[in-house]
């Protein structure tokens, strides 16, 4: 095996242990893919294992069908596909999850619905906003950028036929990309999708007002709630995004004759110095050219 082959088989050693795999069975695992079919022998001198072990964890491996013997004299084993092995984990985990999700609250007095839960790390940012979208019973509001939004585009769609109600407010441009049906609405934050400060980092997500998802990509870090008050604050926050898209897309020029475009001239009142210099630049203005927009418009006051 090639040193860079055996570099990227070593970087999938984590996922197998985390799916239960032991060092030995991960090792042998890859080994035997590697080889099509081997003798214990063979996967013991690839993977770099104790030939007295390889018997029993070619043995384990096939207890797990992750592995099966193909012929008896000499002993020989093939690798189950990747494919056909991880779908059948990922199926058969998911139905265990379900079943103490469904079970734990059932036989249990506590009550988690007080507490806001920390989320590190983007994958368990991505697979929060999963989980939510795919348990959602009668709506799904989300603010975000389309890049952080599009791998969930078809959690998005399995719950759209579901009969989910879905409402989107994208910073971007790609809306036909976020489209799921008739219960299902996007509009382009303020009808432009300019990303304002640090929008394109953060997403915020509300489903069947009881869970709240407040996340930022960029710092890797988020909060998960079922606490009502705070899910209510989310609520509320894109509630006003949702009638602000609205009635932009109504009433959307004569507020840009006024406010200038992305309402720039309402931004450099409330948002930080250098969030609003970013804004300025990437709309192509100057701040003396707004301060003098400003100016004029007092003058005719």
């Amino acid at each position: 095996m090639s040193g860079d082959k055996q570099a990227n088989l070593s970087e999938l050693m984590p996922d197998l242990l985390a799916l239960g795999f032991s060092e030995y069975e991960a090792r042998a695992y890859l080994a035997l893919y590697e080889l099509s079919q081997a003798t214990a022998y063979e996967v013991a001198k690839l993977a770099g294992l104790p030939k007295a072990n390889a018997y029993s964890v070619l043995e384990s491996l096939a207890k797990k069908e992750a592995a099966q013997p193909i012929s008896e004299t000499p002993l020989r084993y093939v690798a189950v596909a990747p494919k056909v092995l991880f779908e059948r984990i990922a199926t058969a985990t998911s139905k265990r999850c379900a079943k103490l999700i469904r079970t734990i609250p059932a036989v249990s007095q506590s009550n988690d619905g007080g507490y806001v839960w920390t989320i590190n790390g983007e994958d368990a940012i991505a697979a929060k906003m999963e989980a939510m979208i795919d348990g959602a019973k009668s709506h799904i509001w989300v603010k975000t950028e389309e890049k952080i939004l599009l791998p969930h585009r078809d959690a998005l769609r399995r719950a759209a036929d579901r009969g989910v109600a879905i409402l989107i407010i994208l910073f971007g441009t790609q809306v036909e990309k976020f489209q799921f049906g008739a219960k299902s609405r996007t509009y382009l934050h303020e009808g432009n999708g300019i990303p304002v400060g640090i929008a394109p980092h953060l997403v915020t997500l509300t489903v069947d007002f009881e869970e709240a998802l407040v996340a930022e990509i960029r710092a890797q870090g988020g909060s998960y709630t079922r606490n009502k008050p705070i899910v209510n604050l989310a609520d509320s926050l894109l509630r006003h995004e949702i009638y602000f898209a609205e009635i932009f897309e109504m009433f959307g020029q004569p507020i840009q004759k006024t406010f200038g475009p992305a309402i720039i001239e309402l931004r450099r009142k409330y948002l930080p110095a250098p969030q609003v210099a970013a804004l300025e630049s990437l709309l192509g203005l100057t701040a003396s050219r707004v301060e003098k927009k400003s100016k004029l418009k007092e003058e005719k006051i």
